[in-house]
């Protein structure tokens, strides 16, 4: 987990009463295609679970903000790629770094509608698979539906996950189990680009 996930989640533990607000901030700028590479989304609901296994954040909250969070960051990426299309390669951070959009604009092509439900829950896709779909004009109605749904899952699974792992690390102090939350998420990013390599080289 990066500096600023683990900063993030100590502010919460000092502060519940901004933990809804935050989550969902968080989850919105990791699902915004101009924002995912700022906001640690995945990492804070994980160690938000942490803070579920203490009981120093309710669970139903934290999932909620996840998932209005997620849901929103794709529905704006989405309207953006129908209203503005061909035109978001000239600006930043297209035109220095095309081949973020240049994946997003493969995959949908690869998959389709459930290219949406399937890129919540890979990194390099989740927010640039929403803006190529508005880009390649998807119908309204198949996007919001697979982003609903793939938001009622993607939040819900990562609280849960860290509420488990926490539970499982025992006594542990915060910093001991943010640590190997890190050290899980790094893994798993690992296994996800690997995946992406092979579904991409396909």
């Amino acid at each position: 987990m990066d500096y600023l996930a683990a900063q993030t989640i100590i502010f919460i533990k000092a502060n519940p009463e901004w933990s809804v607000f935050v989550i969902g901030l968080t989850a919105f700028g990791e699902s915004f295609v101009f924002l995912s590479l700022l906001f640690p989304g995945t990492a804070l609901l994980i160690a938000a679970g942490t803070l579920v296994s203490e009981g120093a954040l309710n669970a139903i909250p934290v999932i909620s903000a996840g998932i209005i969070g997620a849901i929103l960051g794709d529905m704006v990426s989405f309207w953006l790629g129908r209203k503005f299309g061909p035109a978001l390669t000239r600006i930043w951070p297209f035109r220095e770094h095309p081949e973020r959009l240049g994946r997003g604009v493969t995959f949908f092509q690869q998959f389709g509608g459930s290219s949406v439900f399937i890129g919540r829950f890979f990194g390099p896709f989740r927010a640039a698979v929403p803006l190529a779909a508005g880009m390649m004009r998807m119908q309204p109605l198949p996007f919001y539906t697979a982003n609903i749904l793939s938001a009622l899952i993607w939040a819900p699974a990562l609280v849960l996950f860290g509420d488990r792992l926490a539970r499982l690390l025992g006594q542990e102090n915060l910093t001991t189990k943010i640590l190997t939350i890190g050290i899980t998420i790094a893994a798993v990013a690992v296994l996800a680009a690997w995946v992406r390599r092979r579904v991409l080289s396909r």
